[in-house]
């Protein structure tokens, strides 16, 4: 008997759970909550943050039907990002400095030397990455095979992580190989969903990166506005010819003077 009771009460419960009007309702809240309204998808809970964490869970949970309480638990994760977040920053509204890296040079010398080694490199490399970006002020965005991409407040933090990544990578030396990156800068408004960047900021940093040499960093002018003369070298702007990059994008080699 008390298993037919549990079992109505279930499916009220269910049907309750379904009923187009509450959902409409918390729809209708979660268009009003800070943050992202679409919050569950793979895109805003990728990431390492709570929320994203949490968010990928739920979203696992989902029924398999509509259901308020589930619409519920991704706006409380909704509330969370939000409000967890700096008000408008990293979301379209504020500028952000991306840095891209990777290693110059290590698909052929991979080829070679094997996947032990390669983990080896990779490791070490990603440690003294990890440490130059964070001391920076930045944090390591999502790492791209055997490079990168970061973000700083300041274009000034990104090139000082720069140059210390430098002086760090000189220590390393595996089967042979010396590593040596190459590095791009660009400051923009990018769109933050999840743990990640998205939009034209994002494609102009990755090409910017792609059109510099072994060890050398290349800024966009419009980052180079933020630099401190005293602390830094730049060299004279050149027309940056890149599908995917604005026609009157021009990038600068920068040195650190310390």
């Amino acid at each position: 008997m008390r298993e037919g009771r549990f079992e109505r009460l279930r499916e009220r419960a269910v049907r309750l759970d379904s009923n187009p009007a509450a959902l409409r309702a918390t729809r209708w809240l979660r268009l009003r909550l800070p943050g992202d309204s679409r919050f569950g998808d793979a895109l805003s809970t990728a990431g390492q943050e709570g929320p994203q964490l949490i968010g990928r869970r739920v979203s696992e949970l989902q029924p398999g039907r509509a259901s308020a309480a589930h619409e519920l638990g991704l706006g409380a994760l909704q509330l969370w990002q939000g409000l967890s977040e700096a008000s408008g920053r990293g979301r379209g509204s504020e500028d952000v400095t991306l840095l891209f890296a990777d290693l110059v040079g290590f698909s052929s010398w991979a080829l070679d030397a094997g996947d032990d080694a390669c983990v080896e490199l990779l490791r070490a490399v990603g440690a003294d990455a990890d440490a130059a970006i964070r001391q920076a002020g930045g944090v390591v965005v999502k790492r791209l095979g055997d490079g990168l991409m970061a973000a700083f407040e300041e274009t000034g933090q990104a090139v000082d992580s720069v140059s210390d990544l430098r002086g760090r990578l000189a220590a390393i030396e595996v089967d042979g190989y010396r590593p040596q990156m190459r590095f791009g800068i660009h400051c923009g408004r990018p769109r933050r969903l999840g743990g990640d960047y998205f939009g034209v900021d994002v494609n102009i940093a990755a090409r910017i990166m792609a059109a510099a040499g072994p060890d050398e960093l290349l800024v966009s002018q419009h980052g180079c506005d933020g630099l401190d003369a005293e602390r830094f070298m730049l060299g004279k702007p050149k027309r940056l010819k890149a599908a995917g990059t604005p026609a009157d994008l021009h990038v600068v080699a920068v040195t650190s003077r310390t």
